[in-house]
């Protein structure tokens, strides 16, 4: 239960407009209103990281395929194992990774072996050589060992028939190496959306560009392009659009065509940008939200032809929270991945949180492990929704639930970590 503290400031005062989506809902509404891609391809596995698979991956061999030594030591039978005491065995020859030893080991017998080779026929056992006493021509084991020992199986990773990608999985550098552990080249993958995005506003400007009086760079479509290039998509950027209605509309009709999904920032709230809402009623479905959510609130979406549309927000941390709540979850659902909530951990809080009630507040916090190696989050301290250092200053979101007022230190509190959302 979280702790309050007393409300100090006008500032503070709770919101309570009802007509607000939760964030739960809008997440719902957003994800139970895509579809998932059906266009697929093959691809080689090397161009498939970061894609979705759209077919299982079943193997047609065990992994390993045959025994072999987890260590550098000696291999035997197991019948030959000391119960008490100790024993003398004959080294008759070597197996190394690829180059396996030509006959079969008899008892009273063994055979230097390395990490990785195969074993040989009549051995079923190895002890590392560091438990060893080497002679010219034999070895002296002690009692202690056991049958099977340091031995990997066949099959004991994967087995010939299983199923073992599914459709859904994000292919992540470790099934590449999966599916090159199984001798298969290609695969079946969902095609990349393709995501087009774009900044309006007469006020913006390119990085390589002279500001003006009045004018700002455009950060706005530097963190979406980082997001979206995170996601594994086909990216489409349109750069800025001046506050014309004719660009306007025209940028819009071209993207809807060219993108799977539209997503702008700015220009959503009521009053705002008229040409950008004047030019969503004129050629889609948008539906403009208040979500109970902060940074946020407002937010834009729908459908531009077969387009879908996302309004972000125009504050720089608002942008990224919005993206990284509702636009980044649709998105995973139209790639055809597998649905998984981000990472939500619960830790205790080492700063006292300013919150109103009425909103989801998702704070900027670092969560990092104290002296005693438990995890603990703080505060980066500002968290107005322009402050943008923040974003980079912070490894994490502290979510506040709607009705939570003010947050004393040490209330445990809800943590989702920035490295758990892509």
């Amino acid at each position: 239960m979280n702790k309050s503290i007393p409300v100090t400031s006008a500032c503070d005062k709770p919101q309570t407009q009802t007509p607000w989506l939760n964030v739960d809902e809008a997440i719902t509404r957003m994800t139970g209103a895509v579809k998932k891609t059906s266009e697929t391809k093959v691809v080689a596995i090397r161009d498939a990281l970061n894609c979705v698979l759209a077919k299982e991956v079943i193997s047609t061999i065990n992994v390993p395929p045959y025994a072999n030594s987890a260590m550098d030591g000696y291999a035997f039978n197991s019948v030959d194992l000391p119960t008490s005491g100790e024993k003398t065995l004959t080294l008759v020859g070597k197996s190394f990774a690829g180059i396996p030893f030509d006959g079969e080991v008899k008892p009273g017998e063994c055979i230097r072996i390395m990490t990785g080779a195969q074993m040989a026929n009549g051995t079923d056992t190895v002890i590392m050589q560091e438990q060893v006493e080497v002679n010219d021509s034999a070895i002296t084991i002690q009692s202690g060992h056991c049958k099977n020992e340091n031995v990997r199986h066949i099959g004991e990773d994967i087995k010939n028939g299983d199923v073992v990608l599914k459709v859904g999985q994000l292919i992540s550098p470790a099934e590449l190496g999966v599916l090159a552990s199984l001798g298969i080249a290609e695969v079946t993958i969902y095609k990349p959306l393709r995501v087009a995005f774009f900044s309006t506003g007469d006020e913006l400007r390119n990085v390589d560009e002279e500001l003006e009086e009045g004018q700002i760079y455009d950060s706005n479509r530097y963190t979406i392009f980082g997001m979206l290039k995170n996601l594994g998509v086909e990216l489409i950027d349109m750069g800025i659009l001046p506050d014309d209605r004719q660009t306007i509309e025209d940028a819009f009709k071209q993207a809807s065509t060219q993108a799977d999904a539209i997503i702008t920032s700015g220009g959503v709230s009521v009053g705002e940008a008229d040409y950008v809402k004047e030019t969503l009623d004129k050629l889609g479905k948008v539906d403009f939200w208040k979500i109970a959510m902060k940074p946020g609130k407002p937010l834009a979406f729908g459908f531009i032809d077969n387009a879908v549309f996302f309004g972000l927000p125009g504050n720089p941390v608002s942008v990224m929270a919005t993206f990284y709540q509702f636009a980044l979850p649709t998105l995973k659902t139209m790639m055809g991945l597998k649905a998984t909530k981000a990472t939500v951990v619960k830790v205790p809080c080492k700063t006292d949180l300013r919150k109103a009630p009425g909103r989801t507040d998702f704070q900027r916090g670092i969560l990092q492990t104290n002296e005693q190696g438990e995890l603990v989050v703080e505060s980066i301290g500002m968290q107005a929704s322009h402050v943008l250092s923040g974003m980079s200053k912070a490894n994490c979101f502290i979510i506040l639930p709607q009705d939570w007022g003010n947050v004393e230190a040490g209330t445990l509190v809800d943590v989702q970590p920035f490295r758990g959302l892509m």
